[in-house]
């Protein structure tokens, strides 16, 4: 019966050559991860049954995170600190589980929730000027980009820039339907290179949080 579903939020990170899977290949590591486990998943109907599971935000090739989102449906409950001990013997290398927690089933989805998202920025080489780019940036009334061959302004999408210790920056970018903010294009806008930057995604912001 419908009512004895549970509906779990799976918080985890990705780590070391794990951040060079695509999305759905992330997916899909997922997947095999929440079978061997032998959680009692919910599947979808038709002719190709998936698992009713979805990811907050999908995360970049190249990038590590840490404060990812996994929403997950199971057709019964089990406790939480069970699926803890189940997944995490059988999680791969890169890929680790930081907490499980139940949520109501009529909670509304995680996409259409989220706000914003954290970057660490860790450049190879720190320019001598980079906290002076940083103000002039933040200063500007718009910073027009081009993505996939259209225009749009990367200022709005920047909610908080700054220059931290150890060859550090730290975004919090818009995300979400009314717009996204990538941190390579940040860098761009910047005059760095983002193939010497490591980008990690620390924390995801949802309207909940507040």
């Amino acid at each position: 019966m419908a009512e004895r579903r549970q509906r779990l939020w799976l918080t985890f990170a990705v780590e070391g050559s794990l951040r060079w899977l695509g999305h759905l290949d992330l997916f899909r590591a997922w997947e095999r991860v929440l079978r061997r486990a032998g959680l009692p998943l919910l599947y979808s109907q038709g002719f190709n049954p998936r698992p009713r599971m979805a990811m907050a935000f999908p995360l970049p090739v190249g990038f590590t995170g840490e404060g990812e989102l996994l929403d997950l449906l199971l057709t019964h409950p089990v406790p939480p600190l069970e699926v803890i001990h189940r997944l995490r013997a059988q999680l791969p290398a890169g890929l680790a589980l930081r907490g499980v927690e139940e949520v109501d089933l009529r909670t509304p989805s995680l996409q259409s929730q989220l706000q914003a998202a954290e970057y660490i920025v860790r450049l190879q080489a720190m320019p001598e000027d980079l906290a002076q780019r940083v103000q002039e940036l933040l200063a500007t009334g718009s910073c027009p980009r081009e993505r996939r061959g259209r225009r749009y302004d990367l200022r709005p999408l920047i909610q908080s820039l700054s220059v931290e210790a150890d060859q550090e920056l730290k975004m919090v970018l818009q995300a979400g339907d009314r717009g996204t903010g990538r941190p390579d294009e940040v860098l761009l806008a910047l005059g760095l290179d983002p193939g010497t930057a490591d980008i990690h995604r620390r924390k995801l912001h949802f309207a909940f949080d507040k």
